[in-house]
């Protein structure tokens, strides 16, 4: 386990594979009726508790100063309500495979981001990277979801959004991480505050606060907040160990996992441009780490 808590690549998969997993539960959870805020309330409120409880058992606090606040309410805000609230709301239009898609766009605007930032040196390489990618999600937004059922315009620009969102959490986080902070002590601040944001949406809506759906499917409950405690716990180390763009590529993994899933899961289906646009921005993101490695060792 120490190796894995060190190992960039590690941690990678095991956050990728996690946050894949996520994609097919959320669509199971909208089957049973659960509401996109409710369902990342749950995500949030389940993280938040458990890591929560695991730093109190270990000695730690989250400490609530200002600078703390204020960390955890904008990276609750732009990293998971609402990127969770998109993600929930798209996957029974666009299906989960691809939804999932949507997260490996996210390097691309990360990278786009921290070069627009000055916070990285632009290359050609790089650039070309971020233009062959941005075609790519061009190609898969036109597919427009699943083969037989095309979403509408609206649910595709939601899905556009997820990595944008995820993006400028991504840099944030780097840029503003508070000095001497933990990663368990970061991710626990954050989701809590994110299940605060995610409760006042829920209860503002005419129905109230619909928990009900939620106990037609405990053994769903019980398995995302298990998966989700873990993955965050291992999504702030990742941050600390590889950085803002190499955590992005999370979303890889994640969409090898949604589609797989969606397939054999699910009985979803996508168009051969779909799957020509995922390889375009998987070239683009090739082309980009690439650009990224001589940079750092120029």
């Amino acid at each position: 386990m120490k190796a894995l808590w060190n190992s960039a690549i590690g941690l990678l998969l095991v956050n990728g594979l996690l946050l894949g997993l996520t994609l097919p539960f959320g669509k199971l959870a909208a089957a049973a009726g659960v509401p996109p805020a409710i369902w990342a309330f749950v995500i949030s409120f389940g993280a938040g508790a458990v890591l929560l409880s695991a730093l109190l058992m270990n000695g730690g606090r989250l400490g609530l100063d200002r600078r703390m606040l204020r960390y955890f309410f904008v990276v609750a805000a732009v990293s998971y309500a609402i990127p969770n609230l998109l993600l929930f709301a798209s996957i029974p239009h666009l299906g989960v495979g691809f939804t999932g898609i949507m997260f490996t766009m996210s390097p691309l605007f990360t990278l786009a981001i921290t070069l627009m930032l000055k916070l990285r040196r632009p290359s050609v390489l790089g650039v070309a990277g971020i233009g062959v990618g941005f075609i790519g999600a061009l190609v898969v937004a036109l597919t427009r979801g699943e083969a037989n059922q095309p979403a509408e315009l609206v649910w595709v620009v939601a899905g556009l959004l997820i990595p944008v969102s995820l993006a400028v959490g991504n840099v944030y986080r780097t840029v503003d991480w508070p000095e001497g902070s933990g990663p368990i002590q970061l991710a626990a601040g954050s989701h809590l505050a994110a299940a605060v944001m995610l409760l006042v949406a829920a209860g503002s809506s005419a129905r109230g606060l619909p928990f009900g759906p939620l106990a037609e499917v405990p053994w769903l409950v019980a398995a995302q907040v298990i998966v989700s405690s873990a993955m965050f716990a291992v999504f702030f180390r990742l941050q600390a160990v590889g950085g803002p763009v190499y955590l992005s590529q999370i979303g890889y993994v994640a969409a090898a996992i949604g589609l797989i899933s969606g397939m054999l899961f699910l009985g979803e289906s996508y168009r051969l441009e779909t799957w020509l646009g995922a390889g375009l921005i998987s070239i683009g993101l090739v082309m980009t780490t690439k650009a990224q490695t001589r940079t750092s060792e120029a």
